[in-house]
């Protein structure tokens, strides 16, 4: 089984390059699950019902988000009703919608995808780690293929939860810092690792936003408004080839994309 994962969509730059390319890639890559994480898909902060579903029409399969998950007031209707659509699965209970979603690919293989959120320099939320013991548990027995979407500020904390999950899923992947990291590999009981795939969006930017109002911020210490950059739109992702039987990767490759 083929998946793509897609890293942290960021505005509308980023938005566009998925809705242009999104399909021709999974079809030229062979791609038989693509996910992609969304929470900065609206102006670089949070998703609307309207550009998930524009999202998912694009091609992705299943949507995972973050920490920014709930910076737009209507998606908290929208989450119970959408499972497609993840967030964190160690946010308090009682918090709309689901960090885990069981499903069926197009060529009729059971996954799951797990949507986990760090604590190092973040909001302080229940543990990951049991969180991901908890949601594995009900993961059933014959579904094999499983996706970690580790959504955390420490590289420490990213990789102690490849290692931690090592042999029990078929990948974890790193989102949240839009910075790829060089790191990809498999680890030794099979599971794909990488500490941060990057980001969908414009990389002629600090973090997919405009340089000034951050520099700014950096220099005086007083709030400013950030706007999404333009320039040099790129889509990063990575490719992982799972062996449907035992769920183990055979490989995970980074991929780089360019809008024309």
């Amino acid at each position: 089984m083929r998946i793509l994962f897609v890293g942290d969509i960021v505005g509308s730059p980023g938005r566009r390059i998925v809705h242009d390319h999104l399909a021709d890639i999974i079809a030229q890559q062979k791609v038989d699950l693509a996910i992609v994480n969304c929470e900065n898909a609206a102006s670089g902060f949070g998703v609307t019902p309207r550009l998930a579903d524009d999202l998912f029409a694009s091609g992705a399969e299943v949507l995972s988000g973050g920490n920014h998950i709930w910076d737009r007031k209507e998606i908290f209707d929208y989450l119970p009703h959408q499972p497609r659509l993840l967030r964190p699965a160690n946010f308090p209970p009682g918090a709309p919608g689901s960090g885990l979603y069981i499903g069926t690919s197009r060529d009729g293989v059971g996954y799951a995808v797990l949507n986990l959120q760090g604590r190092t320099f973040m909001t302080p939320l229940d543990c990951p780690f049991r969180a991901a013991e908890r949601e594995l548990a009900r993961v059933p027995p014959e579904v094999k293929v499983i996706l970690v979407d580790m959504h955390a500020e420490t590289t420490s904390e990213k990789q102690a939860m490849g290692w931690f999950l090592d042999g029990k899923v078929s990948a974890v992947v790193g989102t949240h810092t839009h910075v790829a990291t060089a790191d990809a590999h498999v680890l030794p009981k099979g599971t794909a690792f990488i500490t941060d795939v990057g980001m969908t969006g414009p990389h002629d930017s600090i973090i997919g936003m405009g340089k000034e109002g951050i520099i700014e911020r950096f220099l005086n210490g007083l709030p400013a408004r950030f706007e999404v950059a333009e320039g040099d739109v790129q889509m990063h992702a990575v490719r992982i080839d799972v062996d449907e039987s035992s769920g183990h990767a055979r490989s995970i490759e980074p991929l780089v994309f360019r809008a024309e």
